[in-house]
């Protein structure tokens, strides 16, 4: 194995579409997934290739800084690709430490173990932080997040991981740690904790609950299929110039209520029920608590430097992801019933 990489939160969402890019087209690469399979960590998010010989798993806490330690000196990890962290905006308001430890302390946990353990050797090493839209703040009608956009994070989530690109920086600036950073728009597809937004609605839909748009449904985001996420994850690792931030997007607005809207369309017509049926629940409950008006991303420096590009149509993606929860019904279950973290018990303590 030529180099040796550290996923973390590599069952949740995005991660576990990470590792199965990496552990699949880089079979030279050994790809360690690490998580602590919180509520949003799955392994069964990852059953196609947890049998793969260049995959391995490790449950921990990215804030354990001695199981850390112990873990990259027992490695030696050439790369690090960071993607653990809480990430719902409604837990952040209810419980704001929560995400100051995990985004915070846990990012700079794992920047100090890097820092150590590539002191002598920093030739060839990448930590690459994965971050989010959510750190420049809101936007009007108008305009779009760029890198050089100032940060104005609106919320304790978007706080946190606001603090802790800085670190990475800092980090980069203070003890040339190699680094890269990147900042992405809402992702969609396969995988994601139902208390995201498209999800939840598709859960609701089919049992015939309702649908819950914050005010008026008129918060703007921009939508990136999660494969392209991951695409572009892997474009900037083996590319991207160190101490560089790179803004991915999918040049994809769309208001809240509009979405659900379509994708009150796509259900009915995968449920083979009567256009207009799934709207009917649609249900307005009180805005979220310093709700950002609209998210979008200018993602030209990726796209010119890299060459990077989203391949998958937001029709083709949106109907490809009702497609894949509704033939995974089994998956969704466990995940809304909680059955699934008795998945990692019965994979490696009861062998």
């Amino acid at each position: 194995m030529d180099k040796k990489v550290l996923i973390t939160g590599g069952a949740g969402f995005i991660g576990s579409h990470v590792v199965r890019l990496f552990v699949t087209r880089y079979p030279h690469y050994q790809v360690v997934n690490l998580d602590k399979l919180t509520y949003a960590g799955n392994l069964a998010n990852l059953t196609d290739i947890e049998k793969a010989p260049n995959y391995s798993f490790v449950r921990g806490d990215i804030v354990d800084q001695p199981f850390i330690d112990s873990l990259f000196e027992k490695e030696k990890f050439d790369a690090v690709i960071h993607l653990a962290a809480e990430s719902h905006v409604d837990r952040s308001i209810t419980n704001p430490l929560e995400f100051i430890q995990t985004n915070i302390v846990g990012t700079v946990t794992l920047l100090n173990a890097a820092r150590h353990i590539w002191k002598d050797s920093p030739e060839g090493k990448l930590f690459y932080h994965v971050s989010t839209d959510e750190v420049y703040g809101s936007l009007g009608e108008t305009g779009q997040f760029r890198e050089t956009t100032p940060y104005d994070p609106r919320s304790p989530y978007s706080a946190s991981k606001a603090s802790s690109d800085h670190l990475v920086r800092a980090f980069h600036h203070t003890y040339k740690l190699p680094v890269v950073l990147s900042n992405c728009s809402n992702n969609y597809g396969p995988n994601q904790f139902p208390e995201k937004l498209l999800p939840l609605c598709i859960h609701n839909i089919k049992n015939n609950k309702p649908l819950p748009v914050y005010g008026k449904g008129e918060n703007v985001r921009d939508w990136l299929y999660v494969v392209d996420h991951a695409l572009a994850i892997d474009m900037i690792f083996h590319r991207g110039r160190v101490g560089e931030t790179y803004n991915i997007g999918g040049n994809n607005e769309w208001q809240n209520l509009k979405l659900v809207i379509k994708l009150c369309e796509i259900m009915d017509r995968h449920l083979g029920r009567e256009k207009g049926t799934s709207e009917k629940l649609i249900t307005f409950v009180t805005d979220r608590a310093g709700h950002d008006l609209r998210y979008a991303i200018d993602a030209s420096k990726i796209r010119k430097e890299l060459g990077w590009e989203p391949s998958v149509k937001f029709d083709e993606g949106f109907d490809k992801t009702v497609g894949w929860y509704l033939s995974n019904e089994e998956w969704l279950a466990s995940v809304t019933s909680g059955s699934y973290q008795k998945y990692y018990d019965e994979m490696y303590l009861k062998r």
